[in-house]
């Protein structure tokens, strides 16, 4: 399910599509209260044409007949083409993609993966996305092989009930999670890894992180995000008070990094940060 944000006494007006994707245990109301408060609302107002997809299972979504196997690279390999192909074809402009937490790591898999590119992505920010910090532990191949052969009794993780947040999410998600931090595991499919095509990225990227989420440090979002190759980078950093960021509640330090790659000297096309 999609929801497009738009402005009553302005329906017809269509300006730059903006695709936002949710975290892990969230839906929709991330990004906008009932209240009409939130980064979909602001952008909205600002005259942004908002999209705001749910994931399998998710607020509107319904959970598909095999939901307790959903992961990561089936969001990346069907489910972002899918949505890149609809609002391209409903705005008739090419989206800029914002992801968090969870949704920013599915928007670099189907970067990696080359899912996502400069025909379906006219930017992307990810906001408090990695995928290098692990257990040590679960590194152990003996102790890996009975973590997955106890979750596998299981088809969701209950958000409500570990407090995580308002949805559940599917086993397959948890048991993926852990092939890509085992011992020999990496970022990708069996057949594709999404690690490596991250070099090959022609997307200009920004890469968010906030100092107090302790769930995806800001050292790991580095990684990830210097794993994108693009020609020109630029860092900065800033301070957010109060609780208007997206990506924490509380006061918080963050730090944001830019990539945009350069500019096809050929002539047959341009990108721009």
């Amino acid at each position: 399910m999609v929801t497009r944000l738009g402005l009553v006494d302005q329906p017809d007006m269509r300006g730059i599509p903006v695709i936002l994707l949710h975290g892990s245990f969230s839906n929709r109301r991330f990004w906008y209260s009932p209240k009409g408060i939130g980064l979909g609302p602001y952008l909205a107002r600002a005259g942004y044409d908002v999209w705001i997809p749910e994931m399998r299972g998710h607020g509107l979504s319904a959970r598909n007949q095999n939901y307790r196997a959903n992961c990561v690279a089936d969001y990346a390999r069907f489910d972002v083409p899918a949505i890149a192909a609809f609002v391209c074809e409903q705005s008739g402009q090419i989206p800029h993609w914002m992801g968090h937490s969870l949704g920013g790591t599915t928007l670099a898999a189907a970067l990696g993966g080359q899912y996502l590119g400069p025909h379906t992505a006219a930017s992307v920010a990810l906001f408090g996305s990695q995928v290098s910090r692990t257990y040590w532990p679960l590194k152990i191949p003996p102790l890996q092989w009975s973590a997955r052969l106890l979750l596998r009794s299981f088809e969701h993780v209950s958000g409500p009930r570990f407090k995580r947040g308002p949805e559940d999410e599917p086993i397959g998600l948890v048991l993926e999670s852990l092939r890509w931090h085992g011992l020999f595991g990496r970022f990708g499919e069996r057949d594709n890894n999404w690690w490596a095509g991250l070099k090959e990225v022609q997307v200009p990227v920004l890469a968010v992180a906030a100092a107090g989420d302790h769930q995806d440090p800001v050292w790991a979002c580095r990684t990830l995000f210097d794993q994108i190759g693009a020609a020109q980078r630029s860092t900065s950093s800033f301070f957010a008070w109060g609780a208007s960021t997206v990506l924490t509640k509380t006061s918080t330090t963050c730090a944001c990094w830019s990539a945009r790659p350069r500019s096809n000297r050929s002539g047959r096309g341009s990108s721009s940060g």
